[in-house]
């Protein structure tokens, strides 16, 4: 069957317009629309239940969207999904791979599914078990596996079939910090080679590390996108820094910017455990002035330094709620539209 292209944009890999999903009362997927080009990482955040999962599964053929339209490499997601499914890889949430079979045979089983002669699906699951360090475990069943070596298994069952896009649903859940960054390596690899990769994360290190493009949604809409420095923009604002030499100065460095009125609206605040003022700036002017002040009344500094928001502090501005971090993993919750 003829691939579509019905926006006419050949460097996106995904293009997805007026997408909606019903679960019963609640709208899962509420109108998104989203483009994501060729050879980038698009990372998609938002608190359970905002709908990512959904549109992933929407995305990769496994749940009909009930309005709206979506190309994944050129196929249309409802009317071919056959040839789609060919050009696609999907890593989800929890590991797929089949317990009772050997690593081996798990990925030589999807080769022969994907029409790879016996030769071709021995040859590609001994190149995917070399690539993620299994070689030695090939022929254990899974379910003597790690939780770090089923996720490194269940990503290079994804990625068998050379897939042009993939799909990575929270694919570091549960992983200690030395395999998370393992995987985090193998996906900056994968895209290096030219592939397309969806990213879904709640986790902010992630998707500073690996995504190009963020767009965070929540309660099934799309409700920002940019890059990180985008988005940090877009919430506004920045702390200026400044260390003085003499860290006895600061508290009198805090009067002489509130006598001015050059304090921001928080107020400039002595944080004497680092050894720094830190003053909210709103505008490029605000800078400039604070620093010429604080030269004209002779205080000398050490060290001046400007910071946007972290990206959790976005997260947080943005939806509303607080950002998943590394070290409470125990507590994600399955998200409600999964």
């Amino acid at each position: 069957m003829t691939r579509q292209n019905t926006t006419g944009h050949g460097n996106n890999a995904v293009e997805v317009r007026g997408l909606v999903k019903h679960f019963g009362d609640t709208k899962a997927v509420d109108g998104i629309d989203l483009d994501v080009r060729e050879g980038t990482v698009m990372g998609v955040l938002g608190p359970n239940g905002a709908g990512k999962t959904t549109l992933v599964r929407i995305l990769s053929t496994l749940l009909l969207p009930d309005s709206g339209k979506a190309t994944v490499a050129g196929y249309d997601v409802v009317r071919q999904p056959r040839q789609l499914r060919r050009t696609m890889g999907l890593t989800g949430q929890y590991a797929s791979v089949d317990e009772k079979l050997a690593g081996w045979e798990n990925l030589y089983m999807i080769g022969r599914l994907l029409d790879f002669s016996r030769d071709g699906a021995r040859k590609r699951a001994d190149e995917m078990l070399e690539r993620f360090s299994l070689t030695d475990a090939a022929k254990k069943p899974v379910m003597q596996y790690s939780g770090g070596m089923r996720r490194r298994l269940d990503l290079a069952a994804s990625l068998i079939g050379h897939p042009k896009v993939l799909y990575l649903d929270e694919p570091t859940t549960g992983l200690d910090p030395r395999t998370r960054n393992e995987v985090w390596e193998e996906v900056k690899r994968i895209v290096s080679e030219g592939n397309t990769v969806l990213l879904t994360t709640q986790y902010m290190e992630e998707a500073e590390q690996l995504a190009t493009e963020l767009t965070v949604i929540d309660q099934g809409k799309i409700i920002a996108e940019g890059n990180v420095p985008e988005l940090k923009a877009k919430v506004g604002g920045r702390t200026l820094e400044i260390r003085p030499s003499d860290t006895g100065e600061l508290n009198r460095m805090v009067g002489a910017l509130a006598q001015a009125g050059l304090d921001g609206l928080a107020g400039a605040t002595a944080d004497e455990d680092k050894g720094v003022v830190t003053v909210p700036i709103i505008s490029d002017e605000q800078l400039t002035a604070v620093v010429g002040l604080l030269g004209e009344r002779g205080f000398a500094i050490s060290d001046i330094a400007t910071h946007l928001p972290s990206l959790d502090e976005v997260f947080l501005a943005i939806t509303g709620q607080k950002a998943t971090h590394q070290d409470d993993e125990e507590t994600k919750l399955k998200e409600v539209a999964a």
